[in-house]
């Protein structure tokens, strides 16, 4: 069980930015990936849309003996992570809602906290929600649907993507807030704009670097590291090829990655 991969899973490359840090993490782990290119961005999907990608996505990583399964998106977290884990009992599965949450009750206090995040995350207000439960952090959320779409098509660090960016940073909704969620996997790829912007007044959180330190504390505590060490190359899954994806998976892996397209609506 301890040598089996970890699946990982996200509508495009912003789960990317996770799968990056556990490799980084965890170097011995493989890893499974698929990014649902047919159906990018959940964001702007319906909820019952989200959970029926992600029951199919989640079939097909157990069908690759994963021990454990990333979520490694705001939007499926947020609308279908309890019913998904009440499905898959036998298989452990983790959302990246949860660990902000984790990381704010034992750090954050007395704040008000932004979140930025697609249609389907802003309109759960999960993050308001959780995080009103367990501290006294103010929480003021706006949904940025453009920010994602953007970045599948690799359009930041230049001046369209600024542009974008900070005209949803000066929204109303931001105003004064000393906290930043970045409640989008693809965000992190922004994150320099981003800081760019606020230049150090607000403080935005290393969302891909708090995921992954809660999720290997899980594993640890579930006696599921890999103790072989050993290099072991990861295998990446699309269910709609295109060399945008290709591009960035071999950005941030810095290696030859091969994608296997596989249609799981068929």
């Amino acid at each position: 069980m301890k040598s089996n991969p970890i699946g990982i899973f996200d509508s495009g490359i912003g789960g990317l930015t996770i799968a990056h840090n556990i490799k980084k993490r965890l170097p011995y782990e493989k890893i499974i990936y698929f990014g649902d290119t047919k159906h990018l961005p959940y964001g702007e999907k319906s909820n019952e849309a989200i959970k029926q990608f992600s029951e199919k996505i989640i079939a097909f990583l157990k069908t690759k003996k994963c021990k454990a399964i990333i979520i490694a998106c705001n939007s499926a977290s947020s609308v279908a992570f309890n019913e998904l884990e009440k499905k898959n009992k036998k298989v452990m599965i983790f959302n990246v809602v949860d660990p902000i949450i984790n990381y704010i009750k034992n750090n954050i206090k007395n704040c008000k906290i932004g979140v930025i995040g697609t249609k389907a995350t802003v309109r759960s207000k999960i993050y308001k929600k959780k995080i009103t439960r367990i501290s006294n952090n103010n929480v003021s959320s706006l949904a940025t649907p453009l920010l994602a779409p953007m970045i599948e098509e690799g359009y930041f660090n230049e001046a369209i993507s600024n542009t974008v960016i900070n005209n949803y940073l000066s929204n109303a909704k931001l105003k004064n807030i000393t906290h930043l969620i970045l409640a989008c996997t693809h965000y992190p790829l922004i994150q320099q704009e981003i800081n760019n912007y606020y230049n150090g007044c607000v403080s935005v959180f290393e969302s891909s670097k708090i995921i992954t330190d809660y999720i290997t504390n899980k594993l640890k505590e579930n006696d599921l590291l890999n103790n072989n060490k050993r290099t072991i190359k990861d295998s990446f899954y699309v269910s709609n090829f295109t060399k945008s994806f290709e591009k960035s998976a071999k950005l941030f892996f810095k290696e030859k990655i091969q994608l296997k397209e596989i249609d799981l609506d068929t």
